[in-house]
């Protein structure tokens, strides 16, 4: 008999020492609680991968099954397009410890002329060379950035927090933003304001940005709303909003999103600047134990007590440090992933390089959120600042 093929040889090496089951009874063991997971590369799963597989790369399985499958008792079962990659992985398994191992033959092609139910909407080959760093960490993959592509964050302001904030959540695959802002873009924006450009003088500052985000990621929607946010349209402005960040640089603007927020129980990412200092907070309030920023500001300060960059300057790169820590707690609460800054004021000394946390508790008296506290209304909430 004629010597089989080294790669033959290894199959049948392969199968003397790895089970394996049809589709069928895979599906089966999944509904009953077994891990099905699709070894196959990102861009072959984007067109579909079995309902509830985790997608982990052959090439990646040593580096992320562990955070996927913690437990080396739990019942594994390999899967890729034909069967035959999936005992490479089963047996990797194997070597690993996980001791209830299984690939699935046939592979992805039986599974779907089985019938077996599936999930579309992966990520393309476009996508997976985009996003390829993201879909190395277990904290995102293919999962979390599909959560991404499919998340809208509404961004107040385009000017110094929502540059740099709108161009990291573009580069990241946030799928759409919606830019709220009325102003036009002058020259002395340009010191901080990294999202626009010489050329875009003049233009408003939400078809600039568009401009520069889309150069960036063609592949997500920009909405634009130039209009300043009012009591008689915030809501429409925060209307299918995932995550909600503040880049306002005035008072009334503040109290009014910190209400809508609240009355819409939506995140809001707060960030603020002045002169060599900044600060950032998330006031979330789908969380009962989160305060909202009038435990912060309980009150408006007087315009002498709070001047505006026009009036009292700004450190150029400032708003991009804490437009950037804006940013990464907007993409944290949409992974829902880490610990946001939810109770906590984290404040940025330029001059000095320091950061300090102090701790922010929810204000009984607040009000806001407090227990006295009553909504009048969006317009009384944004009289509150007449004058500020």
């Amino acid at each position: 008999m004629a010597p089989l093929p080294h790669r033959d040889q290894l199959l049948a090496g392969l199968r003397e020492r790895v089970t394996e089951v049809n589709v069928a009874a895979a599906a089966r063991e999944q509904a009953a609680g077994a891990i099905l997971v699709d070894v196959r590369e990102d861009a072959e799963r984007a067109p579909g991968t079995p309902k509830g597989a985790k997608g982990i790369s052959r090439g990646f399985l040593e580096l992320r099954i562990a955070d996927q499958v913690p437990d080396h008792a739990t019942r594994v079962l390999a899967l890729c397009g034909s069967g035959q990659r999936s005992l490479f992985a089963a047996d990797t398994l194997r070597q690993l410890g996980y001791t209830n191992v299984a690939s699935v033959a046939g592979g992805y092609a039986a599974w779907l002329a089985a019938g077996l139910p599936v999930q579309r909407g992966g990520l393309d080959a476009d996508s997976s060379e985009r996003y390829s760093r993201h879909l190395l960490l277990p904290e995102v993959g293919v999962e979390g950035q599909a959560r991404l592509g499919a998340a809208r964050v509404v961004l107040i302001g385009a000017g110094g927090l929502g540059s740099p904030a709108a161009l990291y959540l573009a580069a990241a695959g946030v799928g759409r933003l919606r830019l709220v802002d009325d102003d036009r873009v002058e020259r002395s924006n340009l010191q901080r304001q990294v999202v626009h450009a010489e050329a875009r003088v003049g233009m408003r500052k939400t078809e600039s940005a568009r401009m520069g985000l889309l150069a960036l990621n063609p592949r997500i929607e920009i909405e634009l709303v130039n209009e300043r946010l009012l009591a008689a349209n915030v809501e429409d402005c925060l209307a299918g909003a995932d995550v909600v960040i503040d880049g306002a640089d005035n008072f009334p603007t503040r109290y009014l999103l910190d209400a809508a927020c609240r009355r819409l129980r939506l995140p809001l990412v707060y960030g603020a600047v002045h002169r060599f200092t900044g600060q950032v907070s998330v006031f979330d309030a789908r969380r009962e134990d989160s305060p909202c920023y009038r435990c912060l500001f309980p009150e408006p300060p007087s315009a002498a007590e709070a001047p505006n960059c026009a009036e009292a300057g700004v450190l150029g790169v400032l708003p991009g440090v804490i437009g950037l820590l804006q940013a990464t707690e907007a993409i944290k609460l949409l992974l829902d992933r880490g610990t946001p800054l939810v109770g906590r004021l984290l404040c940025y000394d330029a001059l000095a390089a320091s950061f300090r946390e102090l701790r922010l508790g929810r204000d009984p008296a607040c009000p806001g959120c407090g227990r006295d506290a009553v909504f009048h209304g969006y317009e009384d909430i944004a009289r509150i600042c007449a004058g500020a």
